[in-house]
């Protein structure tokens, strides 16, 4: 589908048009869910404005292809675009990125880098959709692998924080805990 006219006017009322041309309103939990994910996918963007790692950058990018992919999906009800080929990507890069990092001991504030930082925000952004397509898949069908997409994403997101930290000769930015 092209766009070639963007202020269609239709949407005035509160309503807007899905893939196969229904109808639903602005505030439905499955536009809801595809706001969500446009959020994470420009938090993504956002992280690729940044200096990254050669072996990072193409990564993002292809998530953010991915990104779209399930936009389309949640934009045509009933069909399932994200497959398991897309979860084992993530976990491959999960894998590959966390390989160098020492383990975790202590909880880790989101910081330290500006790039670390970013990662961090595109982190909470994807846990934000997930809960959107757990709340939708709860009254309406959600392809499977998406909801294990998203999951996995943002641990990937954490652990590349936990890289880009660690390239800047920062580390984590450790918790410190003010009681008992």
């Amino acid at each position: 589908m092209r766009l070639s006219k963007i202020a269609t006017r239709t949407g005035d009322g509160g309503e807007t048009g899905l893939g196969d041309g229904s109808r639903v309103d602005k505030d439905s939990l499955r536009i809801a869910a595809i706001g969500d994910v446009d959020e994470l996918n420009s938090s993504i963007g956002l992280v690729l404005s940044e200096h990254l790692p050669d072996d990072q950058k193409a990564p993002l990018l292809a998530i953010q292809h991915d990104l779209f992919e399930l936009g389309a999906e949640l934009c045509l009800p009933g069909q399932s675009r994200i497959g398991a080929d897309h979860v084992s990507r993530i976990d491959e890069n999960l894998e590959k990125t966390n390989a160098g990092l020492p383990p975790l001991r202590e909880f880790i504030l989101p910081g330290g880098a500006r790039s670390a930082a970013l990662c961090h925000l595109a982190r909470t952004v994807c846990r934000r959709a997930e809960r959107s397509l757990v709340a939708l898949s709860r009254t309406e069908q959600v392809g499977p692998e998406s909801l294990k997409y998203l999951n996995r994403l943002s641990d990937l997101l954490f652990v590349l924080a936990r890289l880009l930290n660690k390239e800047s000769g920062g580390g984590d930015v450790l918790w410190q805990p003010s009681g008992p």
